[in-house]
C-alpha cells in the first residue's frame, strides 16, 4: 500500500483535464459481453475499479486489450464461464453488472456477495427482482471453507429471458443498468419503470443502441427496450466524469485556487454548480470549450435560506445532487463562512469519515449516520489520516491540500480506485504531494 505526503496551504493554478466517467465504464465493460465481436471503448481511465472489471471480463473468457491512450478493446466471443471470481468480485461492487450479460449469453450465473466501498448496506434485492420479472429463477448455496458465505445462483428459462414490465422498488443505478443489459437480450419488449437516469445510464443506453438495441425514453424514468439475439460490434466514447469535475471544484475552492477544468459536460454539472453556488463558490462555464473555470478569490459565504434559516445540502436521484459528491461538499463547506446541514440520505456510513476532518480542526457535528452540521470557516492542520473509501479519500486529500502543515494519507489505493494518477495530475497544477510505500507493511 501507498501513502500520500501532502504539504498544504499552497494555491494551485492551471488547467485540469477531467477523465472519462468511471461509473459509465463499469456497465459498458459488462455490456460488451453481449457481443461476440469487438466493442471498442474510448475515454477510459486507468483506475483500480476499471482494471478489476477488465480482469473479471478476461476471467469470464473475453479477449481484452491493454488500455492504450484511453482506449480498450473487448471481444466477448470466448465467454464460457458462469461464475464470477470471488476475490475480484469482493473488491468491486460493479462486478454484479456481469450477471445480466452472463444470463443472456450463458443462461446461468453464480454471484458471490459483491464488495466495494463500505458506506452502508447496499442491497441487491432489486437486481434479483429484475431477473425474476424476466423469468429467471434465484437460488442460494453456501460456499467457503466454513460454509457461511452465500453465493446466489440465477438461472434463465431454457428458452431464454422474456421481455416484461420491470418495476424497480428503488431508482437504483446499478439495478437499472442490469435491467437494461438483461432486457437487451430478452425476447420481446421490456419496460423499466422507476429507472435511474444518471448521465452514465444514458451513456450505457447509447452503447446498447450502437450495438443494435432499440431503446426509447433515454434520460427519463421509463425505458422501453426491444430485445435482440445478436449484437453488433460497436465503438463508444465514455462521457466525462462529472464526479471528478465536482471534486475539482471543491478542491479549487478549498485551496483558494484559480483552476479551469476541461473535457466537461457542462449540462451534467447544473445541479452540482447550483449547490456549490449556495456555499458561495461561483463557477464560469463555457459549453463551446467544454470547460468550467473556478476563479479566485471566491466569496466562500454560505447563503442562508429565506428568513435566515440554515440551508440543507442533500443528495437526490438524478437530476438532483449526486451522493458521490456528499463527502466533497462536507469538506468544502467546512472552509466556508456560515453553517449548513449536509444530509446524506442513501448510505448510512458515508459520513463516518468526518471524525478525521474533526481531528484536523473542522467544526462538524455528526447528528446521526445521515446528517452532519458543518460550521465554518475552519482552520485545518495537517494530520496522519487514512482513506476509508474513494470519495472520502478524495475529500481528505482536499482537506490536506488546504490545511496548514504536512499530512500523511494512508491507504491511498482507495483513492486510486476512482481517480487516475491523481497525485501526478495535481502536481502539474502546483500541488505538493508525493507517493511513497507505507513503511508499516515492510519489515
Amino acid at each position: 500500500m501507498s501513502v500520500f505526503t501532502v504539504e498544504g496551504s499552497h494555491k494551485l493554478k492551471g488547467t485540469f483535464r477531467i477523465n472519462g466517467n468511471k461509473n459509465e465504464a463499469l456497465p459498458a465493460i459488462a455490456a460488451s459481453l453481449l457481443c461476440e465481436e469487438t466493442v471498442t471503448l474510448s475515454n477510459v481511465s486507468v483506475i483500480g475499479d476499471i482494471q478489476n472489471m477488465l480482469l473479471i471480463a478476461e476471467h469470464l473468457g473475453c479477449a481484452v486489450s491493454t488500455p492504450k491512450r484511453g482506449t480498450v478493446l473487448i471481444n466477448g466471443a470466448g465467454v464460457h464461464r458462469t461464475s464470477l471470481p470471488y476475490e475480484l468480485s469482493e473488491a468491486i461492487r460493479g462486478s454484479i453488472l456481469f450477471s445480466s450479460a452472463l444470463l443472456v449469453r450463458r443462461g446461468r450465473v453464480e454471484i458471490p456477495q459483491p464488495g466495494g466501498d463500505r458506506i452502508g448496506r447496499r442491497r441487491i434485492d432489486t437486481h434479483f427482482n429484475v431477473y425474476q420479472s424476466l423469468g429467471a429463477r434465484i437460488t442460494e448455496k453456501k460456499t467457503g471453507g466454513n460454509g457461511n458465505a452465500l453465493t446466489y445462483v440465477v438461472t434463465a428459462p431454457v428458452s431464454g429471458l422474456r421481455g416484461a414490465a420491470i418495476d424497480l422498488d428503488e431508482a437504483s443505478v446499478t439495478a437499472t443498468e442490469n435491467a437494461l443489459i438483461a432486457a437487451a437480450g430478452a425476447r420481446g419488449t421490456s419496460v423499466i419503470h422507476n429507472a435511474a437516469s444518471e448521465p452514465h445510464i444514458q451513456g450505457l443506453c447509447r452503447l446498447l443502441v450502437t450495438m443494435g438495441v432499440r431503446i426509447e425514453g433515454v434520460g427519463s424514468n421509463v425505458l422501453t427496450i426491444r430485445g435482440r439475439k445478436r449484437f453488433s460490434p460497436a465503438v463508444h466514447a465514455l462521457g466525462c466524469d462529472y464526479i471528478e469535475a465536482g471534486s475539482m471544484i471543491g478542491l479549487a475552492a478549498a485551496t483558494r485556487s484559480d483552476i479551469t477544468i476541461t473535457n466537461v459536460d457542462v449540462d451534467a454539472m447544473r445541479m452540482i454548480r447550483f449547490q456549490f453556488d449556495r456555499l458561495g463558490i461561483h463557477t464560469l462555464a463555457d459549453k463551446r470549450t467544454a470547460s468550467i473555470r473556478i476563479p479566485a478569490p471566491q466569496p466562500m459565504q454560505i447563503r442562508p435560506d429565506l428568513g435566515g434559516a440554515i440551508p440543507k445540502i442533500e443528495d437526490n436521484p438524478w437530476p438532483g445532487f449526486p451522493s458521490d459528491l456528499t463527502s466533497i461538499m462536507v469538506v468544502t463547506a467546512a472552509m466556508c463562512k456560515g453553517t449548513c446541514l449536509v444530509h446524506e440520505k442513501m448510505f448510512e456510513s458515508r459520513l463516518f469519515f468526518v471524525d478525521k476532518l474533526i481531528s484536523m480542526g473542522a467544526r462538524i457535528v455528526l447528528c446521526d449516520p445521515h446528517r452532519a452540521v458543518v460550521v465554518g470557516p475552519s482552520s485545518l492542520s495537517g494530520a496522519k489520516i487514512a482513506s476509508p473509501d474513494i470519495r472520502a479519500g478524495m475529500a481528505l486529500l482536499i482537506a490536506a491540500l488546504a490545511a496548514r502543515g504536512t499530512s500523511a494519507i494512508q491507504n491511498v489505493e482507495q483513492i486510486d480506485r476512482g481517480y487516475e494518477r491523481i497525485d501526478e495530475r495535481l502536481r502539474q497544477i502546483g500541488a505538493r504531494i508525493t507517493r511513497t510505500a507505507d513503511r508499516r507493511l515492510h519489515g
